[in-house]
């Protein structure tokens, strides 16, 4: 028999007064009492775990003694308890149905042009979504198909559910149902090809309809919403057996408290008998505090204390609703801060862990073959472990201090930054292959290369699944991803397609696989157990039913209460109203309904909003904005709104000052033209950029850069020097005889060539080169008229340099030294920067390269010139340095002295100028503009 349902209304006493009516229908029925307060002959339905223990504690307080409780499980663990069907199919796997379905759909091309889909994975998402409206379409309609059993479906019944499609569809104007017709008839032809004896949701009725039938206890079904079309089945089924008893929450006009009933008369069910109340009722609303934060640190900062005062104050069972998320967890993060854990029962999207970030970098690394900086990404992962399994005899001495990953990384990102490597297996280990001290890195590299190269062809599910796990172990990631919780979730999830899906057979491509685990990870829940309970975070609808010592709700605005939930691509509201589905009147009443009873099962709620949002007024949710004009209307007391006071703690005034450090201890064993100008310029930029080592890596470009540009002429000068030169030595002719420019723009054309097919956007650079080369020969050949000659390029030297005390090496590259018919040599720097620039340049002093130059070579220099690659009306030339000798000696006793002090432990302050400062990469250490 089915009773009429029982309805309580919404309150902190809902468990008590629910006790009380299981008691009562108890006593009526005969329950408990011959046997002495045994209840275990009835059964009891609840949504979750927590409503049990709810409903146990109820029980206990009411009979205040010993007794035997009912029988309490969720419907799920009801269902799970059973023996399974012997002539039943084993259920599909949603991975399998889902990638079915899309097996079929990507069949048919029409598909993608209706949906606008740019390739085969854009209609993964689809076939999810049309699974998702099949299993809706089958929890509201099959009950109208099936009688009895849920193998048993007749023609008739078949005619009866499509009398009802087309019945739903014809509610819609016209012209939506011509823009409808395919998107109707793909949802129709989708569910008719779901419904066979592998659908989950087939097999869920018809375990529901075999339980009811065996049915041999009264069932008492608790929920706070009325049953879907197969719970109410169920019940009614079950009911033919045994008493069956509903218990829900109490919407009715005539109990819902004022104000609360003229504020949101949508709590009542539309069509229901109406009620008027009184608008001079009284209802306490003092227990209701609003907060209007003015940021969102602020309402974050504004809810985290909050629920330290309510800890702070004794309460041990505080929720806190998310509505806005990301307020959420900023605020998670400062409890945690504070040393408060908060349980999660909202859950995490699986693909936000890190070891979902972890796959879905070697994916990428897979799909762009080592694009640089995803390449970084994934090593750096900390599910990325080194592993030396291999025994190479060419490893150095030298390379063994880089057995530690994280110096390895550090390696091998320094190698491809200065290379400006973008990405490319080829690329990458070329790079590495001319570096010295990178044989353990290059080994890694080539491990990591041949897992990715594997993933390829067309694979079943089964075989992307086997790859997968086993490139995790061969990786060494298998057990650290087991060692994390995420991490062994993933690997269970990857097992258990492996397994589920063994009997489907069609091929996919990588790309079909890497998007199917994305959207896998973005729909499965991520849930991390906490022993401590006193803070729990959940959603709107997992407060039903449950009270709190204290609840805050983050998010009151209006873009958040209510939310909007996305709608399902093209299936229209009315024809989801027609066919029994959820609408989205329907989800906002039930949204309505939720906090309604919030508000009336807590005795102390705050609900927090952001007054103003990227500078414009962000309003209050309009249920709030309702509830507090019914509140003004009845001349009641308006909902607190005031702030929240922040404790304020007074930090002693610590003046800054410029700072002066002093290393003698970190005196550099070799200097560079460069670092003694950084010294020159800033010493304490000189500190940290050459004495701690934390200069900046060089950046990755896709475009070429004014520097490379500048590499690339220094080797093609080389090049042509040197060809030239070689060209007279071997030809014997004379210099007037030889096609300099020719021979020039051959070399450069041929180097040119390479670059552009690596860099397109290097060709602006060649034009540019193209129109100095002319200028270029004509200095050559004026210089060559004064008497010199080319006599070596690029050269690297080395000087040892010492004083009393200490000595250091000088390094550095020689762009180019010639040779006068007198025997006198000269010290030449290219730069790409015109005559004028650098006569500037040398009349103020900015650098000391031309005699730091002249310092390395052991060879007798007299001279020293800047060679301009730019050009200045017209032209390009030279730029001599004034009495270089003497600038070489004074340069030699300035480095020995500076050198010499800091050896002494001198201070080494940041008093660079604003010029040096601008672009200065120590500028966040030593903090100028703060002192």
């Amino acid at each position: 028999m089915l009773r009429p349902p029982e309805l309580i209304p919404a309150s902190p006493d809902f468990w008590p007064r629910l006790a009380q009516a299981f008691l009562r229908m108890a006593r009526a029925e005969g329950w408990g009492l011959e046997q002495g307060r045994d209840y275990s002959a009835v059964r009891i339905v609840v949504p979750t775990y927590q409503h049990a223990n709810s409903l146990l504690r109820a029980l206990g307080a009411s009979l205040q003694g010993n007794f035997i409780p009912p029988r309490i499980h969720t419907l799920f663990a009801l269902l799970e308890m059973q023996a399974p069907d012997s002539q039943g199919q084993p259920g599909t796997d949603a991975s399998e149905r889902l990638m079915g379905l899309y097996a079929e759909l990507r069949q048919h091309p029409w598909l993608k042009k209706l949906f606008g889909a740019r390739s085969n994975t854009d209609l993964l998402p689809l076939a999810q979504t049309l699974l998702t409206l099949s299993d809706e379409l089958t929890a509201a309609l099959l009950p109208l198909a099936v009688k009895g059993s849920a193998t048993n479906r007749t023609a008739a019944n078949k005619a009866k559910l499509e009398r009802e499609w087309q019945a739903a569809l014809a509610q819609l104007p016209a012209p939506a149902q011509a823009m409808l017709s395919e998107e109707s008839q793909l949802v129709w032809s989708v569910w008719q090809g779901q419904l066979d004896g592998n659908d989950p949701m087939l097999q869920r009725y018809g375990r529901l309809m075999q339980l009811a039938s065996q049915a041999a206890e009264p069932l008492l079904w608790i929920s706070p919403t009325a049953p879907d079309a197969m719970e109410a089945a169920f019940l009614q089924a079950w009911a033919k057996n045994q008493t069956v008893m509903q218990c829900t929450l109490d919407w009715r006009a005539e109990t819902l408290p004022q104000p609360y009933y003229h504020a949101w008369p949508g709590l009542q069910d539309a069509g229901g008998p109406s009620h008027q109340q009184a608008l001079t009722e009284y209802v306490d609303t003092s227990h209701i505090r609003l907060c209007c934060a003015a940021s969102l640190e602020d309402e974050a900062v504004q809810g985290a204390q909050t629920i330290i005062n309510w800890l702070q104050a004794g309460k041990q069972n505080v929720a806190v609703v998310a509505q806005d998320r990301v307020v959420s967890r900023r605020m998670r993060a400062l409890l945690e801060r504070a040393q408060i854990m908060v349980a999660d029962e909202t859950g995490w999207k699986l693909s936000t862990t890190r070891a979902a970030a972890a796959i879905a970098a070697w994916l990428e690394v897979v799909a762009t073959r080592a694009d640089t900086m995803t390449l970084l990404d994934f090593l750096k992962s900390p599910y990325v472990i080194w592993k030396d399994s291999e025994q190479d005899t060419e490893l150095a001495d030298a390379d063994v201090e880089s057995r530690d990953k994280a110096d390895i990384v550090m390696r091998i990102e320094s190698v491809l930054r200065r290379a400006n490597i973008l990405g490319g297996w080829e690329a990458v280990l070329s790079a590495l292959d001319g570096a010295q001290d990178t044989v353990a890195a290059r080994r890694w590299l080539r491990a990591i290369a041949r897992q990715a190269n594997q993933f390829t062809g067309r694979r079943s599910l089964p075989e992307w699944c086997a790859l997968s796990l086993q490139s995790f172990f061969d990786l060494s990631m298998f057990n650290a991803f087991q060692a994390d919780p995420a991490g062994a979730q993933i690997i269970q999830l990857l097992q258990k397609m492996q397994m589920s899906c063994e009997d489907m057979k069609a091929g996919f491509t990588f790309a079909e696989w890497r998007s199917l685990m994305s959207l896998q990870m973005e729909s499965t829940p991520f849930v991390v157990t906490h022993a401590d309970k006193r803070v729990v975070m959940l959603p709107l609808n997992g407060a039903r039913l449950r009270s709190f010592d204290a609840v805050l709700l983050v998010g009151a605005d209006a873009r958040h209460l209510p939310s909007q939930a996305s709608e399902v691509l093209f299936f229209a509201n009315a024809v989801r109203r027609e066919c029994g589905l959820e609408t989205r009147e329907s989800r906002q009443q039930q949204q309505l309904r939720d906090f309604a009873e919030l508000l009336l099962s807590n005795t102390d709620v705050v609900l927090s909003w952001q007054g103003s949002l990227n500078g414009e007024h962000n309003p209050v949710s309009p249920w709030l904005e309702q509830l507090g004009l019914t509140l003004e209307r009845t001349q009641q007391a308006m909902l607190d709104s005031l702030p929240l006071a922040l404790p304020v703690t007074c930090l002693p005034v610590l003046p800054q000052q410029m700072p002066a450090p002093s290393a003698a201890a970190l005196l550099p064993t070799s200097l560079s033209a460069s670092g003694y100008t950084s010294l020159v310029v800033c010493p304490y930029q000189f500190f940290a950029g050459r004495m701690l080592g934390l200069s900046a890596m060089d950046e990755l470009s896709d475009m070429p850069e004014k520097r490379d540009y500048g590499d690339w002429l220094h080797a093609i000068l080389k090049r042509f020097h040197e060809q030239l030169k070689t060209a007279m030595q071997e030809q014997g002719q004379e210099q007037g005889q030889v096609d300099k420019e020719a021979l020039l723009r051959s070399v450069s054309s041929e180097f040119f060539a390479d670059v552009l097919q690596k860099s397109p956007a290097a060709l602006a650079y060649s034009v540019r080169w193209e129109k100095v080369i002319p200028s270029y020969i004509a200095w050559v050949q004026a210089r060559e008229d004064d008497g010199w000659q080319f006599d070596m390029g690029e050269i690297k030297a080395e000087k040892m340099l010492e004083w009393s005390g200490g000595s250091l090496t000088l390094k550095g590259r020689i762009d180019r030294i010639d040779k006068h018919q007198s025997g006198e040599l000269a010290v030449l720097d290219y730069k790409t920067k015109n005559a004028n620039d650098l006569r500037k340049r040398l009349k103020d002093g900015e650098d000391h390269q031309l005699p730091f130059y002249g310092l390395l070579t052991e060879l007798p220099v007299s001279s020293a010139s800047y060679v301009a690659l730019e050009l200045s009306q017209g032209k390009t030339g030279q730029t001599d340095a004034d009495d270089f000798e003497r600038w070489v000696s004074e340069l030699a006793q300035s480095i020995r002295n500076s050198m010499a002090a800091l050896q002494q432990g001198a201070a080494l302050p940041a008093h660079g100028v604003e010029q040096a400062c601008q672009y200065c990469e120590m500028r966040g250490l030593c903090r100028k503009g703060a002192w």
